[in-house]
């Protein structure tokens, strides 16, 4: 298992100590580590080994190791891996979704805590990653369950190329709502995220048009052993 540090989590640092928000983001990324045990619970119940273990400045990322046995069960146009690495997609935000309904439901003990600026963020927070993981942009949570249901349904060569459009017009029509936002609140931290999703998104966008030179090269070499 190797440990990874993406730097740039010390530009989103430097960028909300500057902007007064700095205790926000490291209740967000107290919660961010939160959910990606969310993740990690999932992937251990069934039964992956973490490989990797990587801090970015949205929280925690893991990457489980894949065997060769994963593949052999069939589920339609995929296989049961594509079934289980959906759950543990939804785990993640699930987790935080579920801290958010516990900090609701303690409303009702009236304790002081509830009164608190710092609860208010807890609950908001849980909430705001939730939704946040679930947009529907590959390689975020929402993207990443939507990648395997179509692997299932459609089949994994159409199922790269539909995640791949559906993320680029859903940040595409994100992008431009947070600018009008930004306009609004006049908030820069925002202006960095979408940034960092258009870097994520940019990285997948270089991985797919590799797996399509492939797919074109391999195509190519079938036609021509056809031929001969």
């Amino acid at each position: 298992m190797s440990l990874k540090l993406d730097l740039k989590i010390f530009l989103f640092l430097l960028l909300f100590l500057i902007t007064s928000q700095f205790e926000i983001y490291i209740i967000i990324m107290i919660f961010a580590i939160i959910h990606e045990l969310g993740h990690l619970v999932a992937g251990l119940l069934l039964k992956f080994k973490v490989e990797e273990i990587k801090l970015t400045p949205m929280g925690v990322r893991l990457q489980f190791k894949v065997t060769n046995k994963e593949y052999n069960k069939k589920v339609k146009k995929g296989n049961w891996l594509n079934v289980k690495k959906a759950i543990i997609a939804l785990a993640g935000p699930i987790t935080n979704i579920i801290i958010f309904i516990a900090l609701i439901l303690l409303q009702n003990f009236d304790l002081a805590f509830t009164k608190t600026y710092i609860y208010q963020i807890i609950i908001y927070s849980n909430l705001l990653i939730a939704i946040f993981n679930m947009i529907p942009i590959y390689p975020m949570d929402g993207g990443r369950v939507i990648n395997e249901i179509l692997k299932i349904t459609v089949g994994y060569k159409k199922a790269y190329k539909a995640t791949y459009i559906i993320s680029k017009t859903v940040l595409i029509i994100l992008t431009a709502i947070s600018s009008i936002v930004i306009l609004y609140l006049k908030n820069i931290a925002i202006l960095f995220i979408i940034m960092y999703l258009w870097f994520l998104e940019l990285q997948e966008i270089r991985r797919y048009n590799k797996r399509k030179n492939i797919e074109k090269m391999v195509e190519r070499i079938e036609s021509q052993n056809k031929i001969s």
